[in-house]
């Protein structure tokens, strides 16, 4: 009887064990029989969709023998020129807009903060990574927008998410011009928000959604460019800020390619045009071209900069900026302001190549000729053969391929510098029109439909 017992009880606590097991899993259960659930099994990254898209466009290039473009590693500092497998280029895929990136200054102040500061700030800004060079940035960035305040995160692109999370919710309405950059839709999808696109650059699209529904949410948001960085054409911020005034909504403009671009000294697009900088609520922009760095700001009111500074995630939880990068940012914004005639320099580069684009007949799209200008040849292939073809030419630029746009609108993008030289930029136009031409006579180039049937044939072979 004792035995017995003793198994009865055994026999219970094994039955309570699976209950109280399948119950935490989240299974119901019956004691008295035996429950086989199928096992769950995580798939490996491997096995990812997403992951075979990428292996198969890999395979696609090779295929078709085509060199990947991307990802060519540099060998010391790019600007005007590139060192690229010991070979020097003419280098066109460089944000160094005005050539300060290893200038004497720039250098020297980087130096002084490493030695000062080391290398990180080590903490979130909110916690102990607070330094004094940030706070002498952003009052500089302030000086140049005319703002109350500033304040910078550690990315470019985390600056447009954080900022945009942190101001909009699920009541909240984000109009944005349709070809506004991928960071700014992420901010959009991370706040909950509503989202709306207007025709690129159409005041009256994006007037006939204001009025359409303006009175259905709590708070508006318009985000534009100053210039577009896939098409190089410039906002039309007047037009947005008479709209502003009709319909009362925020207007956030990103710098990040007109800064130290527009204006008769590079204050920004607001100099361009002659308006006021207070006219615009939020001003964000990005460190890392002009002002030769890394990261991003906002700048505008003190209360926006205040809430931003306190509930923006981007920032609350990141490190602090780390005190070289603003020492650099610090020493670019100082030069654009003591020496505008690199932006004069820019200008005029930028116009020469559009205007020998032009007279050497290349699609250059939308482009105003202020720093990007692109050249569309229609499908990704051709535009990646024509950037590898230059780039045994000597010239190194980048295609912009599907999805980055769309498959008829595939383009090289061309980033000009105030260092280049007249010599390397009728190259650069020449070259790129010689082999286009070339590769438009051998129709060489498949439509959307021919590279599926490439990657189609892959994916079953």
């Amino acid at each position: 009887m004792k035995d017995k017992s003793r198994q009865d009880l055994l026999n219970r606590m094994k039955n309570l064990h699976k209950t109280v097991e399948q119950e935490r899993q989240g299974r119901r259960s019956d004691p008295g029989a035996v429950v086989r659930q199928p096992v769950r099994r995580q798939p490996r990254f491997s096995e990812l969709n997403e992951y075979k898209q990428v292996k198969l466009q890999q395979l696609a290039g090779e295929q078709l023998n085509m060199a990947n473009p991307f990802y060519r590693a540099h060998e010391a500092a790019s600007g005007a020129t590139a060192l690229i497998g010991g070979r020097e280029y003419d280098n066109f895929a460089s944000y160094d807009y005005l050539g300060l990136n290893k200038h004497p200054k720039v250098l020297e102040r980087a130096g002084a903060a490493l030695t000062q500061f080391g290398v990180s700030a080590s903490a979130s800004r909110l916690v102990a990574g607070e330094r004094t060079i940030h706070a002498e940035l952003e009052t500089a960035l302030a000086e140049n927008y005319q703002a109350e305040a500033a304040v910078c995160f550690v990315s470019g692109y985390l600056t447009n998410v954080g900022t945009i999370g942190c101001l909009m919710g699920p009541r909240d309405l984000v109009i944005h011009d349709e070809f506004i950059h991928n960071s700014a839709l992420s901010g959009i999808m991370l706040s909950g928000a509503s989202r709306r696109f207007f025709k690129h650059n159409d005041m009256a699209d994006l007037a006939r959604l204001l009025e359409t529904l303006s009175a259905d949410y709590n708070r508006i948001l318009v985000i534009a460019e100053g210039i577009y960085s896939m098409d190089g054409d410039i906002a039309d911020l007047p037009g947005l800020l008479k709209l502003k005034r009709q319909y009362d909504f925020w207007l956030m403009m990103d710098e990040a390619h007109s800064l130290g671009v527009l204006g008769a000294t590079g204050r920004g697009i607001f100099e361009h045009f002659g308006v006021a900088s207070g006219d615009v609520d939020i001003w964000m922009g990005t460190l890392s071209k002009t002002t030769s760095s890394c990261g991003g700001y906002i700048a505008g009111s003190e209360a926006l900069i205040t809430l931003l500074k306190a509930q923006a995630g981007g920032f609350v939880y990141s490190v602090g900026l780390a005190p070289t990068l603003a020492g650099a940012a610090i020493a670019s914004l100082e030069i654009l302001k003591a020496e505008p005639d690199r932006v004069h320099a820019l200008r005029r580069n930028s116009q020469m190549f559009l205007n020998r684009a032009r007279l050497r007949g290349l699609d250059i799209g939308l482009s105003d000729g202020y720093s990007v200008v692109p050249v569309i040849v229609a499908d990704s292939l051709r535009a990646v053969k024509l950037s590898n073809d230059l780039f045994e030419a000597g010239v190194n630029v980048l295609p912009i391929i599907h999805p980055a746009v769309p498959e008829g609108l595939a383009r090289l993008r061309f980033f000009i510098t105030s260092t280049h030289t007249e010599e390397q930029i009728n190259r650069a136009v020449d070259l790129t029109a010689e082999i286009l031409a070339d590769l438009k006579e051998r129709n060489f180039g498949l439509n959307s439909q021919e590279m599926m049937q490439v990657v189609a044939r892959l994916a079953q072979g």
